[in-house]
């Protein structure tokens, strides 16, 4: 594999005729977490639904782990990957410990394993077995969301897509499921491709942000390099913004 996790080239893509990436070329480094960062409708959650082939580019090509993205394994390849979104997106009729341990018992992975796994995501993502019984309408918010963080962690994946896990929280929260996630980082080989409209989320987060206004990438690099030489006054005022929100 290249030393990049996921690779675009001349990336495009339309809905209904109207351009919602426009000739992106991107590539990300591997055991890296990356936020993508834009406003509402500038293609974030488009770019990063590319990446497991949940849509497919009209032109361009996506690499994911040194390999053209095959669309006719998208199955296989998801596998390799983990997939958390705003709301947790579990399954209700499912409880939480089946929820979780869904896919690797698809895989046919043994009991213990499983089991094993379960109980080491529980902990890491500070929720009590007390839980496992329950189904996802009887959850809190923030309980559902590391459900939902679990879920995508069960196969230990090389790299976990996260778009917009943690909007609506309440800050108590969220601060909490941040930690936790800061925590994740430093446990094995791994990359993480972030989305979400807030700066203070990916600084605090990420190694590496990309900026994102109407389908194109207005600037990518590291947040003390963004903030020491912004762009444009598009970028500029990003950081004006959370400077009068932190003041």
């Amino acid at each position: 594999m290249t030393g990049h996790i996921i690779e675009f080239e001349h990336v495009t893509k339309s809905y209904n005729d109207k351009p919602v990436i426009l000739d992106v070329s991107l590539a990300l480094p591997v055991n890296t977490t990356t936020a993508i960062v834009g406003e509402s409708g500038s293609g974030k959650s488009t770019l990063l639904q590319l990446v497991n082939g949940l849509v497919l580019p009209d032109s361009g090509s996506v690499r994911v782990q040194g390999q053209l993205l095959d669309y006719n394994r998208l199955p296989g390849i998801r596998r390799t990957m983990g997939y958390a979104v705003q709301g947790a997106g579990l399954f209700p009729h499912l409880t939480v410990q089946d929820n979780v341990t869904l896919v690797a018992r698809l895989e046919k992975w043994p009991a213990a394993r499983v089991r094993e796994r379960y109980a080491n995501l529980l902990a890491l993502f500070g929720l009590d077995d007390e839980l496992s019984g329950r189904f996802p309408h009887s959850l809190s918010g923030g309980q559902a969301q590391r459900v939902g963080l679990c879920r995508a962690m069960m196969l230990d994946p090389p790299l976990l897509l996260l778009d917009e896990p943690f909007s609506g929280l309440d800050p108590i929260t969220r601060e909490a499921i941040h930690r936790e996630m800061l925590q994740l980082e430093h446990t094995g080989n791994r990359s993480i491709l972030l989305v979400t409209h807030d700066l203070e989320e990916a600084a605090r987060l990420a190694e590496r942000l990309i900026i994102l206004r109407q389908g194109q990438i207005i600037q990518q690099g590291s947040l003390q390099e963004i903030k020491a030489r912004p762009a444009d006054d598009y970028v500029r005022g990003l950081f004006l913004h959370k400077a009068r929100d932190d003041g």
